[in-house]
């Protein structure tokens, strides 16, 4: 999260990330024929678009405006909305097993959800006095049900909610780093991109829910140069579920992910902001907003080889060793330092791969009339070359 463009109007360019729905991928290139080159969102409010999900069976398209969801069809019709969220929905992704779409949703005291709350100190609901502020959660909206307009998150039965304990432990350590101690564990600021994929050089059947950490920008600490990626097996997920309650934060969720993986991309500004998982080509695109440490080479997309196995070794950069399991990039586009990526303007505020290498990737505006914040989806095909990694499809 980029909490400076929130700043004059308190508006935050993240985002979020999708795949198809139903109990299949498409591997195979849809028909590009049948899909609309453009789908756009109009005017949404102060806040920016967080991300996109997309489900090409039944042709409608969610978007994240940080405190609400739209749903949407591929003719930009408004079929329904969620509304009532007082903190931060990011990233989205639709499972492939039951059809919901499930996003990253934080509730902090930190800078992004004092913004967030005064913008919308309106009649919003905020926490008791002395209650719990901080809570990450995986939102889980149950689509089928979202049928009109300005839906109530905590009324209408729309949306349950899992509590992710480990980001919030780690949110809330303190370590040293350099000689300092310094607060935030890898510096996590939260959670933002989410993805269902495969078990990472596995040929197991099944997906793991992937959570990935918003990292805060700290140019002096040499413990925040990798992007965190939480898995989670969800098939009993709903022994956790509970409906929001905004003002008494729960925390039902599991007790810990089932692997925590590493990536060694450099620092970004708010860590990984999209996650989305291709199923033509195995992969897991990263899309961020870049970071500020000159060391690095700060790419704004990454691409995480799906193909390999996470191997054990100690972490660069810690003060006391750390040993965690590390994901590989995959080696293509530019190279600095043996760290490969790509430099694209998109893809931060929402990434869909839909199958055969077409992708989804909104393009998030703000009227200099109105201040109100949209998106227009675009449809791209992936290149992969170093410095055009997507072309818009005519």
């Amino acid at each position: 999260m980029n909490f400076k463009r929130l700043l004059p109007l308190l508006v935050v360019p993240l985002l979020l990330t999708a795949c198809p729905s139903g109990a299949r991928r498409a591997k195979d290139a849809p028909d590009p024929s049948s899909l609309p080159r453009e789908i756009r969102s109009g005017e949404q409010g102060p806040f920016h678009v967080q991300g996109i999900a997309v489900d090409l069976e039944r042709r409608y398209i969610y978007f994240s405006f940080t405190t609400k969801l739209l749903k949407m069809d591929f003719a930009g019709n408004l079929i329904g909305s969620v509304d009532g969220l007082t903190g931060h929905l990011g990233c989205l992704t639709m499972n492939p097993a039951d059809g919901r779409v499930y996003g990253s949703l934080e509730y902090k005291d930190d800078a992004i959800g004092k913004g967030i709350r005064k913008v919308l100190d309106a009649g919003a609901e905020t926490p008791e006095a002395g209650a719990d502020r901080t809570g990450f959660y995986v939102a889980i909206f149950d689509v089928d049900r979202i049928t009109r307009p300005d839906m109530d998150a905590e009324k209408d039965r729309v949306m349950t909610t899992v509590h992710i304990k480990e980001a919030v432990d780690d949110y809330f350590a303190t370590v040293e780093n350099g000689g300092r101690t310094v607060r935030h564990r890898f510096g996590c600021s939260g959670i933002d991109g989410v993805t269902f994929a495969p078990r990472f050089g596995a040929q197991e059947e099944g997906d793991y829910l992937y959570v990935a950490y918003g990292i805060y920008g700290d140019t002096l600490r040499t413990d925040n140069d990798y992007q965190v990626l939480l898995a989670y097996d969800t098939k009993d997920w709903r022994r956790f579920e509970r409906p929001l309650a905004q003002g008494s934060l729960h925390k039902s969720g599991p007790e810990a992910p089932d692997h925590k993986y590493f990536v060694r991309t450099g620092n970004t500004t708010w860590g990984i902001q999209n996650l989305a998982y291709d199923p033509a080509s195995g992969n897991c695109y990263a899309a961020v907003y870049k970071g500020r440490k000159s060391q690095f080479p700060n790419w704004s997309l990454f691409v995480i080889d799906g193909g390999k196995p996470a191997r054990r070794e100690l972490l660069e950069g810690f003060d006391r060793p750390v040993e965690g399991e590390v994901l590989s990039l995959v080696s293509a586009g530019k190279s600095d330092g043996g760290i490969c990526g790509w430099d694209f303007k998109w893809g931060a505020t929402g990434l869909c791969p839909l199958g055969g290498g077409y992708f989804y990737i909104s393009q998030n505006a703000r009227s200099k009339q109105t201040e109100q914040q949209s998106s227009t989806v675009r449809l791209y095909r992936w290149t992969g070359d170093a410095d055009a990694p997507f072309r818009p499809v005519e």
